[in-house]
């Protein structure tokens, strides 16, 4: 069972009564109407904010340098090669 959190939101009078007519039309409570709006809300902010979104031009750039060999740096090869040296693979 999940663990309940108590969340108090003030609204004027007109948004309250918006909520109220729109819950009523769904079929739920007023709470479960804004728990659920809220919850597709989040979903779909977090979704789009988790997205990257590339021109044409910087999608071709970024694809270009995947497929080029890869040179590391100094510290680059040497954190390398102490993890070859150190991290067994089963």
């Amino acid at each position: 069972m999940a663990t309940l959190a108590r969340f108090d939101l003030k609204l004027d009078k007109d948004d309250k009564e918006l909520f109220s007519q729109a819950a009523t039309l769904m079929g739920t409570s007023m709470a479960g109407f804004v728990r659920a709006a809220a919850k597709e809300k989040a979903r779909s902010v977090i979704d789009q904010e988790s997205r990257l979104t590339l021109t044409r031009r910087d999608f071709r750039a970024f694809n270009k340098a995947l497929d080029q060999a890869f040179a590391p740096n100094k510290p680059m090869q040497e954190a390398l090669d102490t993890a070859g040296q150190t991290v067994r693979r089963a």
